[in-house]
């Protein structure tokens, strides 16, 4: 497809703009933003709420008194046109705590950038805030609405109900985790269930009367092994107790013990049994004596590509060939707040960042390369919509 006059005026401002997204990226990758950090998501949205003003766009705060705030910023479509909204989303929060960013600041080694959240996801907040910008300075075809939210390494517990609120009338979602190392986009996420349950025993000296007592570990242990049965790579349900803890000397029966779980689905069928199955395995009494219960919990839902989002991914790889590169869609089982708007039946793209990877770890890494052209290639689809 040609590409248009209209077309080719945003696609070279957001050429020029490449030194300023990567100064954005290098501010916000040296804020320490950790989920349960709500001082540093917040300081990351006070940076991308300036930022935005300076261009005439402002930004509504949604206050949270326990995790960071969400912030949504608003392009009205430059016929003035009431039409369903797109919607260009991603969240503030690293899974890195606080003084990571004094170890390991930003940094450029040739094409790669490298620091805590680079890219996952401060690639992709720099890009959705500049294809804002840019479509608002040259006029939105559609209305344009970009959410930025705390939580989503902590399955979104606060962030959740506003993401399914902005979502409601969007026409489609452009979410910006990062791009696979394959160059590829994200069409289809696995969901994610995780859980904490805690075993109750009756404590007793290991020595004197270990008869007496009732092991909450070996109650839990035994419970590890059903829930990790669970697994079926066919279906793709997987189950991990990534975390126990228990006791509290070692000769003393132990009286409590805790596990973590990370439950992993493809379809929302899928998601119903292993719950089921779950719930079941942790109600059963394993000893006499000993009881169970989950404490905490929290999910994701999964990304399935529905015709709408078929249509929307087409429009995006026909808009990136026309700016000179490839792209397929690919599936992760890593989670995101891109399920949430599909499943509320709207059309959902995601891992719409920059190229990156390694995310979650000191090695993570972004191809500053792709930060432009992706840029583009939102900016296109969404002019061609």
């Amino acid at each position: 497809m040609s590409i248009s006059s209209a077309e080719k005026t945003v696609i070279a401002a957001l050429a020029e703009s490449g030194d300023a997204m990567l100064e954005l990226l290098r501010r916000l990758v040296n804020i320490d933003s950790g989920s349960y950090d709500k001082a540093g998501v917040d300081a990351v949205q006070a940076v991308l709420r300036d930022h935005l003003a300076a261009t005439g766009i402002s930004a509504k705060v949604h206050p949270d008194e326990t995790y960071g705030n969400c912030m949504t910023a608003l392009v009205k479509a430059a016929d003035g046109s009431d039409a369903r909204p797109v919607m260009l989303m991603g969240h503030c929060d690293t899974v890195f705590g606080k003084g990571t960013v004094a170890q390991r600041p930003f940094r450029i080694d040739g094409h790669l950038a490298y620091g805590p959240g680079v890219a996952d996801m401060k690639g992709g907040l720099v890009i959705n805030t500049f294809v804002l910008e840019t479509l608002a300075r040259f006029g939105a075809p559609v209305p344009l609405v970009a959410l930025y939210t705390a939580d989503e390494e902590i399955a979104s517990p606060s962030s959740r109900k506003v993401i399914e609120a902005t979502a409601r009338n969007a026409r489609a979602v452009f979410n910006g985790e990062p791009g696979r190392p394959t160059g590829n986009i994200v069409t289809g996420r696995k969901g994610a269930w995780f859980f904490d349950f805690e075993v109750t025993g009756k404590p007793a000296h290991s020595g004197v009367n270990h008869r007496e007592g009732v092991s909450a570990i070996e109650a839990l242990c035994r419970k590890v092994v059903d829930l990790h049965s669970l697994t079926d790579y066919d279906v793709g349900t997987t189950v991990n107790v990534g975390k126990i803890s228990g006791g509290t000397t070692v000769n003393t029966v132990a009286e409590r013990a805790r596990a973590s779980v990370d439950v992993r689905y493809a379809t929302l069928d899928s998601m119903k049994a292993a719950r089921g199955k779950v719930h079941a395995i942790v109600e059963r009494k394993e000893l006499e004596g000993s009881s169970a219960r989950i404490v905490g919990e929290g999910d994701f839902l999964p990304l399935t590509q529905s015709p709408q989002s078929k249509m929307l991914f087409d429009a995006y790889a026909r808009a990136a060939v026309d700016l000179g590169f490839e792209v397929q869609g690919e599936f992760t089982g890593g989670s995101a707040d891109s399920g949430f708007t599909a499943a509320a039946g709207i059309a959902t793209l995601c891992g719409m960042g920059p190229v990156g990877g390694k995310p979650h770890t000191p090695e993570e890494w972004l191809d500053i390369r792709t930060i432009v052209p992706r840029a583009q290639a939102i900016a296109l689809t969404i002019m061609r919509m």
